[in-house]
C-alpha cells in the first residue's frame, strides 16, 4: 500500500485513536486481516467472525511488527477504532485508489470471472505493473484488500467483482471506482439466491452504470454473444465495445478450433489489426475468455501482436481450474474442482471431451449449489449433457443432486455400466483406483462446498511411482 500515517488513516475511515503513543506513525507495509501475514509496517484489520475474534490476536500482530489494529474495540495495542470494520476498510481502499489515480477495470459474470481476470493481468502487466485480485476474492472484505496491494507504481488494476444480490456490483463499484467495466454472460449461478436470469443481469448490469461517460473515459466492454449482457449497453454512458463471435464485435475470434491436446487456436481480430493465438488452457470455452481479454487490452493500448503473443503464454494463475495433470502411468486428471454452475459444468464436459479425443473419459461431478427451484433440472441437464457429449463414464458423487446427475444420464439413454452414483468423496476415489487404466483422462468438478478437490489429490497419489507431470 502506499505510505500513509495513523492519523490520515483515523481521518478516513472516521476512527478514533487509541494506545498510539505517535498518530504521525507510518503504515509502510500490507493492509492484512490474517494475522499470520502481518509484518513490519502492516495494518492488522480485525474482523469478528463466527468463530475466531481478529482483536484477539491484536498483541501478537504487533509484536510481529504491525503499526497498529483496525478495529471495533480497543485492544491495549495501537489501534484505530470503528463503528463498522468492513465500511472502514472499503473507505480506505476508496481513499488509497483514488489518490493513486491508477486505471481500475472491473469485471463481473455468472462463469469465467476468475480465469479471465487472470487473462487480462497476464495481458495487461506485459505493458505496465498491474495489481490484480488473487484467486476469487471478489467480495466486500476481498475487493478494497486487493485494491489496499497498489503502490505509485502500478499503472492498471485488476479486479473481479462478484454478486449475491441487487445492490452488491453498485457498492463495489463505490469502493473502487471503475474506468474500464466488462460483463461476460448472464448465466445460472446463484440463480436460487437472484430469483432468476433477469435478476442476475440487472445485478451484473450495475457495473457498467457506474462507469464514467465517454468523454471521461469510461469504456463498457460487452459480450454480444449473450442477449441479456448487449441490452446492458443502453445502461450506460460510457464507451460500448463489443465482443464475440458475432459479426458485430468489434474483438472476435476466426477459424477455431482445438489442438489434439484440447487447446484453443484462432485468429484474433481486433480494431488495429489481426493475429493468430494458440492458447495453453484448455476448452473452447477459453476463446471467448480471451477475447474479453483482448477488447480489454486494446481499448488499453496494446496492439494484437501484443496481445495475442501475451494470450499465447497465459497460463492458469487460480488453483483448481482445469488444472491438467498427467501421472507417469498416462491417467490424465483434470481438476476443475474450485466451484461449478451449469454453465461451467458444460464447458468443462466439452473440454474433457476434447482432451481425452481416442481415450476412454470419465466425469466425476457433484452438486451445483444455490440454484433453487432450477436444481434438478440443471443437474438433469448436465447428466444428459455427459451422454449426448460421449462421455465414457458419469461417476456422480454425492446426495440428492448426484442422484438428478445420474438420473438425468438414464434418461438420456444410459442404461449399462455408463453411469453409477456414489455416496462421497472417498467412494469414488476408491472406484477410480480399481478401474482406472492408463490412458483414461478423468475431470472432477462440483460447486466448492462439497470438496471434491480431494478426489483429485488422490488420484494424484495413486501410482506416483514417478515423477507426476504437469502439462
Amino acid at each position: 500500500m502506499i505510505t500513509l500515517s495513523l492519523a490520515e488513516i483515523a481521518e478516513v475511515v472516521g476512527g478514533r485513536m487509541h494506545d498510539i503513543p505517535d498518530a504521525s506513525a507510518q503504515v509502510t507495509g500490507p493492509v492484512v486481516r490474517d494475522s499470520r501475514e502481518a509484518g513490519p509496517g502492516s495494518l492488522f484489520v480485525a474482523f469478528v467472525g463466527e468463530r475466531v475474534d481478529g482483536h484477539d490476536f491484536a498483541a501478537a500482530v504487533v509484536e510481529a511488527g504491525a503499526v497498529a489494529v483496525l478495529g471495533s474495540r480497543p485492544v491495549g495495542v495501537p489501534a484505530i477504532v470503528v463503528d463498522d470494520v468492513q465500511a472502514a476498510l472499503g473507505a480506505l481502499a476508496r481513499h488509497v485508489v483514488r489518490r493513486l489515480g491508477t486505471t481500475l477495470v472491473a469485471l463481473t459474470g455468472s462463469a469465467g470471472k476468475t480465469s479471465t481476470k487472470d487473462l487480462i493481468a497476464q495481458v495487461l502487466r506485459r505493458k505496465a505493473p498491474t495489481v490484480f485480485t488473487p484467486g476469487s476474492l471478489n467480495n466486500e472484505i476481498g475487493l478494497p484488500l486487493t485494491a489496499l496491494t497498489a503502490t505509485e507504481e502500478t499503472r492498471f488494476l485488476v479486479l473481479e467483482m462478484g454478486a449475491r444480490g441487487i445492490g452488491h456490483i453498485r457498492y463495489l463499484c463505490e469502493l473502487t471506482p471503475p474506468k474500464v467495466g466488462l460483463v461476460l454472460n448472464v448465466g445460472s449461478a446463484h440463480i436460487g439466491e437472484f430469483g432468476g436470469r433477469e435478476q442476475i443481469a440487472q445485478a451484473k448490469g450495475e457495473l457498467v452504470e457506474a462507469l464514467p461517460p465517454a468523454e471521461e473515459g469510461g469504456t463498457a466492454i460487452l459480450n454480444v454473444d449473450d442477449p441479456l449482457v448487449r441490452a446492458m449497453a443502453s445502461r450506460t454512458k460510457a464507451k460500448v465495445i463489443l465482443f464475440g463471435e458475432s459479426d458485430e464485435a468489434d474483438v472476435r475470434a476466426e477459424n477455431v478450433r482445438l489442438t489434439d491436446t484440447g487447446q484453443p487456436s484462432f485468429r484474433l481480430h481486433t480494431p488495429s489489426g489481426a493475429s493468430d493465438v494458440t492458447m495453453r488452457l484448455y476448452g473452447e470455452h477459453h476463446v471467448s475468455n480471451a477475447l474479453a481479454a483482448a477488447a480489454v487490452a486494446h481499448e488499453l493500448g496494446m496492439s494484437a501482436d501484443e496481445i495475442a503473443t501475451a494470450l499465447s503464454e497465459a497460463d492458469s494463475l487460480s488453483r483448481w481450474r482445469m488444472e491438467v495433470t498427467e501421472r507417469p502411468d498416462g491417467v490424465t486428471v483434470v481438476n476443475d474442482a474450485y466451484n461449478a454452475n451449469p454453465e461451467s459444468m458444460k464447458a468443462a464436459l466439452r473440454a474433457l471431451v476434447a482432451i481425452g479425443k481416442g481415450r476412454r473419459t470419465w466425469a466425476v461431478l457433484g452438486k451445483m449449489a444455490e440454484l433453487g427451484d432450477e436444481a434438478l433440472a440443471e443437474h438433469d441437464a448436465v447428466g444428459r449433457l455427459a451422454v449426448r457429449l460421449n462421455v465414457s463414464k458419469l461417476v456422480a458423487v454425492g446426495g440428492r443432486e448426484a442422484q438428478w446427475l445420474q438420473l438425468g444420464a438414464y434418461n438420456e439413454g444410459s442404461w449399462g455400466e455408463e453411469s453409477v452414483h456414489v455416496s462421497d468423496a472417498q467412494a469414488a476415489v476408491d472406484l477410480l483406483r480399481s478401474e482406472l487404466r492408463p490412458g483414461d483422462v478423468v475431470l472432477v468438478k462440483a460447486s466448492r462446498s462439497v470438496g471434491l478437490e480431494s478426489v483429485a489429490s488422490a488420484l494424484l497419489e495413486t501410482g506416483a511411482e514417478g515423477e507426476v507431470a504437469a502439462r
